[in-house]
């Protein structure tokens, strides 16, 4: 009886959390008010830039390659939100930006546009198109709301659909472990990856049409999933076992989503 009560609940749940996307129009779980998911944010990245170490952009090239990168993406993010007449969905958003020192090839986009970019990626990207359409594809998955998604699908499997303020009270190195996995801050394996996978190919083309607005060409994607392709020298797992698509598939899909792009394309100099 007891679990025939939570299955009602957790169903009544996502009938209830359902909500549309602003860019997509699409459907979405969505059990967790923005505002919240920014707070922990804000808590969560100035905790992470505490404990690793941050890149100062006053003295290195690199770091301030980030920041301007970063500016400029939030700056076709606004302007994309301003024509499409959705700029009240950015409320909330204090854009930072920061390299750290780790030689993981890697970056991520916390709610209200908390980035941090890995020094590891840097080799990878090997210049600012390259790393615009990384920062656009993370911004993405923010602005998306895939995060607040996995999320709200992990307190319903995990914790039993409790309330944030609740999870964060009564079990928080569990929230703290579910945020962290949420926005690729953390490593999270289970039911959640065919969600991601998805969610990767739907950040790709926003993330696209961001760098392009940002002066930068997208084409330069393709050339980095090609690299990142070459880098990984035949180690990289299944796709079924991946939160990412595999490269190859992922170059074709970039390819379809080109045209898209190319149209909001207008360089400007770096």
């Amino acid at each position: 009886m007891v679990k025939k009560i939570t299955s009602i609940f957790i169903v009544s749940a996502m009938l209830i959390a359902c909500s549309k996307n602003a860019l997509t129009g699409k459907s979405q779980l969505t059990l967790l008010p923005e505002s919240e998911l920014q707070s922990m944010a804000t808590q969560e990245y100035q905790q992470f830039l505490s404990s690793n170490k941050v890149v100062a952009s006053s003295n290195n090239r690199d770091a301030e390659m980030v920041k301007r990168v970063g500016q400029r993406i939030t700056r076709a993010v606004e302007g994309y939100y301003a024509e499409k007449g959705l700029t009240e969905k950015l409320a909330g958003y204090k854009w930072e930006y920061n390299l750290v020192d780790d030689k993981a090839v890697n970056a991520w986009c916390m709610p209200g546009g908390k980035i941090v970019v890995y020094t590891g990626l840097l080799p990878v990207t090997q210049n600012e198109a390259a790393l615009a359409a990384v920062i656009g594809h993370e911004v993405s998955h923010a602005l998306l709301q895939h995060g607040n998604q996995r999320m709200s699908q992990g307190l319903l499997q995990q914790l039993g659909g409790i309330a944030l303020s609740v999870a964060v009270a009564n079990k928080p190195a569990e929230t703290q472990n579910l945020f962290l996995g949420a926005y690729g801050a953390g490593t999270q394996v289970g039911v959640l990856l065919p969600f991601s996978r998805s969610h990767e190919l739907e950040a790709d083309r926003y993330g696209l049409i961001f760098t392009a607005m940002g002066g930068y060409n997208p084409q330069e994607a393709i050339a980095l999933w090609e690299r990142m392709e070459k880098a990984s020298n035949g180690q990289r797992p299944p796709e079924f076992l991946s939160t990412h698509p595999t490269e190859g598939r992922r170059i074709n899909q970039l390819k379809k989503y080109m045209p898209e792009a190319l149209q909001y394309y207008k360089p400007v100099g770096n």
